[in-house]
């Protein structure tokens, strides 16, 4: 959506993957504008908000997650938004196309945030991004979120460490005035970006079981605790192949590939969904940025012994480089020396591509060894005959020594 806001994407039908009308040629009725209100598991039924009774053999869940909104006054007022789905995006577009919209304040510093600071500026709207924690995006190492601020900054994008919204009301000069722990500032969109949480509401309802992550618990073929019930998507848990725990991720390819392990164990197809690694990217401006794997933290909680090490080198060949920079974390357990997670940013490309490399080793079970002398495929236009990879497994494997 962040895309489709900044005028990236130009027509919102790209956004949509399925009209009902191509679901309706399948086979597949779809219902809008009325939602579930209530499961009855032992009948088999579905009620709908309008009163209308679905039976059903096998049922799906896919409730998703919604936005985590401060309990504070005004955060309903016109120009509040959240971004979770594309009724927000869309409604987001028309605002800015119906106001004249000079300034816009972002609450909170994960993923959406970012893309959306780039999205705003590039539209030329004053940006400004409140966040509790003293850096941005805090799965990151420190040294890779201080980078981030500075390409914000460098983009005109205002940061403001350890503030928090108190209350939202009208303002007079701009549309909006929003009161903080550290003073009051006007805005003319306020955009709430504070993560979200798993939506269990109705399987709570039903008695279905929830992991320790407070999501829905599932088998490896995305079936519940009650035999006729899946789940999918960011309302369940997923298993995590580097902690080998079952965790909460909601991320929309994770949910993709739910979905069709589902579909396929209901219609006949057994099948089994193997788990993940962990791997996530985002882009702010000219920096690609990118994880996989456990962080030191989760490391320690599963038992690992982490240790990690960070190199700064070249996305490229030194001898076509120019103002790229790119850097490499790895984590790794000290007694196996196995791989437990990697982290990397770049100005420009190049650490999308790392990361990737890196979570088929996480997925292969590799150790710092078997990574430090991969067998990548060498040119000056994509990285030196060294590549940062192997230069940062061997930097770790020196560390551990």
């Amino acid at each position: 959506m962040p895309y489709y806001i900044g005028d990236v994407i130009k027509d919102k039908n790209r956004l949509v993957a399925r009209t009902p009308e191509e679901f309706k040629k399948t086979g597949v009725d779809v219902i809008l504008g009325n939602g579930v209100e209530a499961i009855d598991a032992e009948k088999g039924q579905v009620k709908l908000s309008d009163g209308a009774i679905l039976p059903y053999d096998i049922l799906v869940m896919g409730t998703g997650a919604d936005a985590i909104l401060p309990e504070m006054a005004g955060q309903d007022l016109p120009g509040v938004y959240t971004l979770r789905n594309l009724t927000d995006g869309l409604r987001i577009k028309s605002y800015l196309n119906e106001k004249v919209i000079r300034k816009a304040a972002i609450v909170g510093a994960g993923f959406i945030a970012m893309e959306m600071s780039e999205a705003l500026r590039n539209l030329g709207i004053e940006t400004v991004v409140l966040s509790r924690s003293p850096l941005p995006v805090a799965r990151w190492d420190a040294a890779f979120s201080k980078m981030i601020v500075e390409e914000l900054h460098k983009n005109q994008v205002t940061f403001l460490p350890g503030t928090k919204p108190v209350a939202i009301e009208k303002g007079k000069d701009f549309a909006l005035r929003m009161t903080t722990n550290c003073g009051e500032m006007d805005a003319d969109l306020i955009l709430m970006a504070l993560g979200i949480k798993r939506n269990v509401k109705l399987a709570e309802a039903i008695g279905l079981k929830t992991g320790e992550s407070g999501a829905i618990q599932v088998n490896f073929a995305q079936r519940t605790s009650c035999e006729e019930i899946y789940a999918v998507g960011d309302c369940c848990e997923v298993f995590n192949r580097v902690s080998q725990k079952w965790m909460y991720l909601p991320l929309g390819d994770i949910a993709n590939k739910q979905g069709r392990i589902a579909g396929q164990n209901i219609g006949g197809s057994p099948g089994i969904f193997p788990g993940v690694v962990g791997a996530q990217s985002f882009k702010v401006f000219n920096l690609e940025v990118a994880a996989t794997g456990l962080t030191e933290a989760e490391a320690l909680k599963s038992g690992f012994h982490p240790v990690s090490n960070i190199i700064w080198g070249l996305p490229i060949a030194r001898s076509m480089a120019k103002d790229e920079k790119l850097g490499i974390k790895l984590i790794a357990d000290k007694p196996s020396g196995k791989l437990l997670g990697a982290q990397s940013i770049s100005a420009g490309e190049g650490a999308v591509k790392r990361i990737n490399m890196l979570s088929v080793a996480l997925w292969a079970g590799m150790d710092l060894t078997d990574i430090s002398y991969l067998d990548l495929a060498y040119s000056p236009t994509f990285g030196g005959a060294w590549d940062p990879i192997h230069i940062a497994a061997q930097g770790l494997m020196r560390k551990m020594a």
